[in-house]
Parts: C-alpha cells; sequence; structure tokens
C-alpha cells in the first residue's frame, strides 16, 4: 500500500503572508479571503484575465526582441506569477482537509508550494542581465514541465475523494482553477517561446528570417488558419477512430476555409480535438459512419469597442465566470471566427445534455474509469488525447467543459444544440488575441 504524503508545511513568513492558514475547513469555501487589512501588498486582488491585459503579453513585439525587451518580458511574467501560484495554492487549502491530503491533490499542492518558493527570490531583484534571464527562462521551463500534469492528477485525485466533496464543489474548485491555470500557462510559456526566438539567443540566420518572416509572437499564430488546425485534428483522431472501430468518417470543411485570425494554436488544437472526437465516436457508435461530419468556418466581423468613464466598454460584452477569470472584449479592432461542427451522431439524450458541462461526467461506467485511473489510462483510444499540456484524460469527463474554458477565456464560447435522434450542432466561437490593454 502507497504511503500517503503529507502537504508540505510553509517554511517562511513570506510564504505564511501570501497563504495565511484558514482556521477552520468545513468544506468548501467560494470566496477565501487572501490577505488581512493590515498587509499592503500590489497583490490585493485574485489575478484575473485583466491582470494580464492591463500590458498586453504581446507587448514587447515581434521576435526577435532585443536584450531589453527580454528583459521587460522577463520582469513582466516575474511580476505575474508568484500571485497566481498563491491564489491556487490558497484554493487547495481550502478544499477539505481529507481531501488534500489525498496523494494525488497532495502532490499538486506540494508542486505548487515548490514552484512559488522557487520564484520568490527573484522577487527581490530585478532581471536587468542576459545571465539572470537565461537563469529564470531555464527555471520556467522547469516548473512548466512539473506542471504539466497537473490536470489528470486533479482528476484522479477527485475522483478518489468523490465520497469526501460533492460534485458540484469539485465542478466549482475545477472551473476556477483550471481557467486560472490557462492564464498561468500562458504567461510562462509567452515568455520562454519569446526568449527561443529572440536575437540574443537564436542561432538563425538573420537573412533567412528576411525572406520569411515568422507569424508567431511568443505563442500567438498572427495568422492562424483553422481549416489547418481542423485538418491536422481530423487525421489524429480518424487514425484512432479506425484503430478503435475498424472505420473513419470523413470530414468536410465548407464556409470559409481561408480565414486567419490572431489566436494561441495549442488551445484550438485542444478544442477541436475534443469536439472531433465527440463527433466520430457518436457517428459511428450510430452506425452513421457514412455521413460526413460538416466542418463550417465563418469569418466573425471586427468588433469595435470604446471605453466610457467608468472604463467600461460601451461597444462589447464584458464577460465573467464563476472562477473570477474576468473576461474582456478588446478594444481595438480584432478579428474572430465561428466554427460550427455538424455530426448525424443521434443527438445527446436530454439527461445526458444537463450534465455535458460538468467535470468528471462522462457516459464510461465506474469501472472503466477506475480502470483508466489505475492504469494511467486508455479507457477508450478515441479519448486518449494529451491535452495542452501533454496529459492523458482518457474518459474521466474532463474534455468538453475544459475546452470551453480554452474558448472563453479570450472571450469566446461553446455551444451545443442536439437534436435527439438525429444528431449534434457545436458552435465554437472564438475572439483573436488582437491587441489587448
Amino acid at each position: 500500500m502507497p504511503s500517503i504524503q503529507r502537504p508540505l508545511v510553509l517554511q517562511s513568513n513570506t510564504l505564511r503572508i501570501l497563504c495565511p492558514l484558514k482556521r477552520y475547513t468545513r468544506g468548501y469555501a467560494t470566496s477565501p479571503v487572501l490577505w488581512s487589512s493590515s498587509v499592503t501588498q500590489p497583490w490585493s486582488h485574485p489575478p484575473t484575465s485583466v491582470n494580464i491585459a492591463e500590458d498586453d503579453i504581446a507587448k514587447h513585439g515581434r521576435p526577435p526582441l532585443s536584450s531589453e525587451a527580454l528583459f521587460s518580458s522577463a520582469n513582466f511574467t516575474l511580476s505575474l506569477l508568484p500571485i497566481r501560484l498563491a491564489h491556487r495554492i490558497q484554493a487547495l487549502r481550502n478544499l477539505p482537509f481529507i481531501v488534500v491530503s489525498n496523494p494525488h491533490i497532495a502532490r499538486i499542492y506540494n508542486n505548487y508550494l515548490h514552484s512559488l518558493s522557487t520564484l520568490l527570490p527573484y522577487q527581490e531583484r530585478q532581471i536587468s542581465s542576459l545571465e539572470d534571464e537565461i537563469q529564470f527562462t531555464e527555471v520556467m521551463s522547469d516548473l512548466v514541465h512539473t506542471h504539466s500534469n497537473t490536470i489528470p492528477i486533479l482528476a484522479r485525485g477527485f475522483l478518489e475523494c468523490r465520497k469526501y466533496i460533492s460534485p458540484l464543489d469539485v465542478t466549482r474548485f475545477l472551473d476556477e482553477h483550471l481557467r486560472a491555470r490557462i492564464g498561468t500557462r500562458l504567461i510562462a510559456e509567452q515568455h520562454i517561446a519569446l526568449h527561443l526566438s529572440s536575437a540574443p539567443h537564436s542561432d538563425d540566420d538573420p537573412a533567412q528570417e528576411t525572406e520569411e518572416a515568422s507569424s508567431y509572437i511568443g505563442v500567438i499564430d498572427t495568422a492562424l488558419q483553422p481549416a489547418k488546425v481542423i485538418r491536422h485534428c481530423e487525421s489524429f483522431v480518424s487514425e484512432i477512430c479506425e484503430l478503435k472501430y475498424g472505420v473513419r468518417p470523413s470530414v468536410v470543411i465548407n464556409g470559409q476555409p481561408d480565414t486567419t485570425f490572431e489566436h494561441v494554436p495549442t488551445h484550438l488544437e485542444y478544442i477541436i480535438t475534443e469536439l472531433l472526437k465527440n463527433a466520430f465516436r457518436a457517428t459511428v457508435e450510430s452506425g452513421k459512419e457514412r455521413e460526413a461530419i460538416e466542418v463550417t468556418i465563418a469569418a466573425a466581423p471586427e468588433i469595435i469597442g470604446q471605453r466610457n468613464a467608468s472604463g467600461q466598454l460601451n461597444n462589447a460584452k464584458n464577460k465573467s465566470n464563476t472562477s473570477g477569470e474576468f473576461l474582456q472584449d478588446v478594444d481595438s479592432a480584432t478579428s474572430g471566427v465561428t466554427i460550427r461542427i455538424r455530426d448525424r451522431g443521434g443527438g445527446i439524450t436530454p439527461d445526458n445534455l444537463l450534465n455535458i458541462w460538468s467535470y468528471s461526467f462522462t457516459t464510461f461506467g465506474d469501472d472503466d474509469i477506475l480502470e483508466a485511473v489505475s492504469s494511467n489510462g486508455t479507457i477508450d483510444a478515441l479519448n486518449a488525447i494529451s491535452g495542452a499540456g501533454g496529459s492523458s484524460l482518457a474518459g474521466l469527463g474532463y474534455g468538453l467543459p475544459l475546452g470551453r474554458a480554452y474558448a472563453e477565456y479570450f472571450g469566446g464560447g461553446i455551444a451545443v444544440q442536439s437534436l435527439w435522434g438525429w444528431g449534434t450542432d457545436v458552435y465554437l466561437s472564438l475572439r483573436g488575441v488582437g491587441k489587448i490593454r
């Protein structure tokens, strides 16, 4: 029997200030108070996507960057990450003790403590030399790798603790945690990508760069073509579908396949893969494998929003969610796309339709799920997909709600229209990253 690793004890006063201990833990707290009134820190409010947008993750320009711009990117990253990690630690502390004592959840808790304690020494100084910047980026790469399996590990932990915490509390916690994780990971990977493609560290031939300039700014592709991403995901899902069922439905792309916009490719790949997985499985299991899955791409009109005196946008909608990750439309012209995925897979039963956005809701049986957990696994080849982080979420029911979280992060969304007995239409709307302020 494996030994249970207790959560690490905070070793410094700084960490205790960042994450004060709770006196009582009687279940899940929805609105933890992280700071006392006597503490005057610039991190007195929970992290939101507005915190990122105020300084704009793409503001440092198109790579290769100069040394000064690279230092600015590193210091910008450092100004945001510690507080976001501290809030994740606090959220984990607010779970019932028996849940945090689970070895899987305790492992994630310890990973966040380690990451925060690793970054805190850098808070005492500004990054102003190439040596410091290189060292900082190496640390960031290690931390990103450390957290690459966060989602499946949490999934297994909550599955084992389902007797001690309600599904509603699990969904509330995961919705907040995973949305915050998207922003945290985006901040870290953006600087790492800028570092790897910047002048002080680049081994590429400048003449070659001049001839064919990259469309990437860090991890953001400013000329992302959804049709190419769909074909790439189709190829992957088709091979797995044929391995599982012996057949592969075809995919037809129509509408405006030449549309391009600014977005994070890994986010779009994860969303499209999850949606195609569902469409392929439903189509094959309903015996309609000869019916093509239809994907329609439509370019959304540009939206320009102007701020009023209170700082809100007049011509665009502000969106919020239960996680506190505030999603705000950009205030300069930005493009977007709407993608419809239509299948003839018989639709979703009315009972299941009510639960499709709940984490851990899956149509697989408990025995299959437990087998997947114990084998780190592959209960269904069509569900064994590495998410944006390289981790298997086989059959655990995280695909669709996590895909919606990725879509909503920059102001998009996913809507499902099911015609029970016929098929399903899924509408994916995505807003271009554009100029964020």
